[in-house]
Protein backbone atom coordinates (compact mmCIF):
# COMPACT_ATOMS: atom_id res chain seq x y z
CA UNK A 1 0.00 0.00 0.00
CA UNK A 2 2.91 2.25 1.09
CA UNK A 3 4.41 1.52 -2.30
CA UNK A 4 1.45 2.59 -4.50
CA UNK A 5 1.55 5.76 -2.46
CA UNK A 6 4.17 6.65 -3.28
CA UNK A 7 4.22 5.82 -6.90
CA UNK A 8 0.87 7.66 -6.92
CA UNK A 9 2.41 10.93 -5.22
CA UNK A 10 5.65 10.50 -7.56
CA UNK A 11 3.22 10.94 -10.69
CA UNK A 12 1.26 13.59 -9.18
CA UNK A 13 4.66 15.78 -9.03
CA UNK A 14 5.92 15.00 -12.35
CA UNK A 15 2.56 16.23 -13.76
CA UNK A 16 3.16 19.18 -11.68
CA UNK A 17 6.42 19.52 -13.02
CA UNK A 18 5.27 19.06 -16.45
CA UNK A 19 3.00 21.86 -15.75
CA UNK A 20 4.95 24.31 -14.20
CA UNK A 21 7.34 23.91 -17.42
CA UNK A 22 4.34 23.86 -19.89
CA UNK A 23 3.56 27.70 -17.91
CA UNK A 24 7.29 28.72 -17.73
CA UNK A 25 8.03 27.98 -21.62
CA UNK A 26 4.87 30.05 -22.70
CA UNK A 27 3.16 26.45 -23.92
CA UNK A 28 0.35 27.12 -22.21
CA UNK A 29 -0.39 30.02 -24.42
CA UNK A 30 -2.46 29.33 -27.48
CA UNK A 31 -0.80 33.12 -28.95
CA UNK A 32 2.67 31.75 -28.15
CA UNK A 33 1.85 28.08 -30.67
CA UNK A 34 -0.06 30.19 -33.12
CA UNK A 35 2.82 32.34 -33.64
CA UNK A 36 4.78 29.60 -33.88
CA UNK A 37 2.60 28.42 -36.66
CA UNK A 38 2.18 31.70 -38.27
CA UNK A 39 4.95 31.10 -41.00
CA UNK A 40 4.41 34.39 -43.38
CA UNK A 41 3.85 36.48 -40.33
CA UNK A 42 5.47 37.05 -36.82
CA UNK A 43 6.54 33.84 -36.51
CA UNK A 44 7.69 33.03 -32.95
CA UNK A 45 10.43 29.81 -33.28
CA UNK A 46 10.58 28.83 -29.45
CA UNK A 47 8.39 26.10 -29.66
CA UNK A 48 11.52 24.51 -31.43
CA UNK A 49 13.47 24.46 -28.71
CA UNK A 50 11.16 23.66 -25.96
CA UNK A 51 10.37 20.67 -28.66
CA UNK A 52 13.94 19.86 -28.89
CA UNK A 53 14.26 19.62 -24.79
CA UNK A 54 11.63 17.27 -24.81
CA UNK A 55 12.64 15.35 -27.27
CA UNK A 56 16.16 14.96 -25.96
CA UNK A 57 14.76 14.24 -22.24
CA UNK A 58 12.38 11.46 -24.53
CA UNK A 59 15.20 9.74 -25.92
CA UNK A 60 17.40 9.69 -22.97
CA UNK A 61 14.31 8.21 -20.95
CA UNK A 62 13.69 5.50 -23.46
CA UNK A 63 17.19 4.70 -23.50
CA UNK A 64 16.91 4.19 -19.81
CA UNK A 65 13.73 2.06 -19.76
CA UNK A 66 14.59 -0.25 -22.49
CA UNK A 67 17.20 -1.74 -20.59
CA UNK A 68 14.75 -1.91 -16.96
CA UNK A 69 12.33 -4.76 -16.95
CA UNK A 70 10.87 -2.95 -14.06
CA UNK A 71 9.74 0.60 -13.38
CA UNK A 72 11.17 2.30 -10.05
CA UNK A 73 8.26 1.64 -7.81
CA UNK A 74 8.52 -2.02 -9.35
CA UNK A 75 5.87 -2.46 -11.66
CA UNK A 76 6.26 -3.94 -15.09
CA UNK A 77 7.34 -1.56 -17.62
CA UNK A 78 4.84 -0.95 -20.92
CA UNK A 79 6.65 0.12 -23.84
CA UNK A 80 4.95 0.05 -26.88
CA UNK A 81 6.20 -1.90 -29.42
CA UNK A 82 3.90 -1.19 -32.48
CA UNK A 83 5.14 0.68 -35.82
CA UNK A 84 2.80 0.61 -38.23
CA UNK A 85 1.16 3.80 -39.16
CA UNK A 86 -2.77 2.40 -39.77
CA UNK A 87 -6.30 4.47 -40.76
CA UNK A 88 -6.45 5.43 -37.13
CA UNK A 89 -3.28 6.66 -36.96
CA UNK A 90 -3.50 8.92 -39.97
CA UNK A 91 -7.13 10.12 -38.83
CA UNK A 92 -5.98 11.20 -35.63
CA UNK A 93 -3.29 12.60 -36.74
CA UNK A 94 -4.69 14.83 -38.53
CA UNK A 95 -7.22 15.86 -36.36
CA UNK A 96 -4.53 16.61 -34.18
CA UNK A 97 -2.71 18.72 -36.45
CA UNK A 98 -6.44 20.91 -37.00
CA UNK A 99 -7.01 21.45 -32.94
CA UNK A 100 -3.81 22.50 -32.99
CA UNK A 101 -4.00 24.98 -35.46
CA UNK A 102 -6.95 26.18 -34.94
CA UNK A 103 -7.16 26.58 -31.16
CA UNK A 104 -3.51 26.55 -30.50
CA UNK A 105 -3.70 23.94 -27.66
CA UNK A 106 -2.98 20.54 -27.54
CA UNK A 107 -4.35 18.01 -24.44
CA UNK A 108 -1.48 19.17 -21.84
CA UNK A 109 -1.09 22.74 -22.17
CA UNK A 110 -5.11 22.73 -22.40
CA UNK A 111 -5.53 21.06 -19.42
CA UNK A 112 -2.60 23.57 -17.60
CA UNK A 113 -4.62 26.80 -19.13
CA UNK A 114 -7.66 25.36 -17.95
CA UNK A 115 -6.47 25.39 -14.75
CA UNK A 116 -5.45 29.04 -15.21
CA UNK A 117 -9.20 30.00 -15.48
CA UNK A 118 -8.53 30.17 -19.50
CA UNK A 119 -11.74 30.60 -21.17
CA UNK A 120 -10.50 29.23 -24.51
CA UNK A 121 -9.05 25.68 -22.78
CA UNK A 122 -12.57 25.36 -21.33
CA UNK A 123 -14.21 25.14 -24.58
CA UNK A 124 -11.02 23.09 -26.08
CA UNK A 125 -11.08 20.56 -23.52
CA UNK A 126 -15.31 20.26 -23.48
CA UNK A 127 -14.48 19.76 -27.61
CA UNK A 128 -12.29 17.44 -26.41
CA UNK A 129 -13.81 15.16 -24.67
CA UNK A 130 -16.67 15.33 -26.92
CA UNK A 131 -14.16 14.38 -29.43
CA UNK A 132 -12.62 11.38 -27.75
CA UNK A 133 -16.16 9.54 -26.68
CA UNK A 134 -17.05 9.99 -30.22
CA UNK A 135 -13.87 7.85 -31.15
CA UNK A 136 -14.54 5.53 -28.68
CA UNK A 137 -18.20 5.23 -29.61
CA UNK A 138 -17.29 4.82 -33.33
CA UNK A 139 -14.59 2.56 -32.74
CA UNK A 140 -16.05 0.25 -30.36
CA UNK A 141 -19.01 -0.21 -32.94
CA UNK A 142 -16.92 -0.76 -35.51
CA UNK A 143 -15.28 -3.44 -33.38
CA UNK A 144 -18.38 -4.99 -33.05
CA UNK A 145 -19.38 -5.34 -36.20
CA UNK A 146 -16.05 -6.28 -37.49
CA UNK A 147 -16.07 -9.47 -34.80
CA UNK A 148 -19.71 -10.10 -36.12
CA UNK A 149 -18.62 -10.37 -39.57
CA UNK A 150 -15.59 -12.56 -39.17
Amino acid sequence: MMRKSIGLLSQYLIGVLFGLGLLVSGMSNPEKILAFLDLGGAWDPSLIFVMGGAVLVGLVAFYLAKKRTQSFFGDALQIPTRRDIDQRLVIGSVLFGLGWGIAGFCPGPALVALGTGHTKALIFVMAMLVGMAACEWFFSGNKRHHNQRT
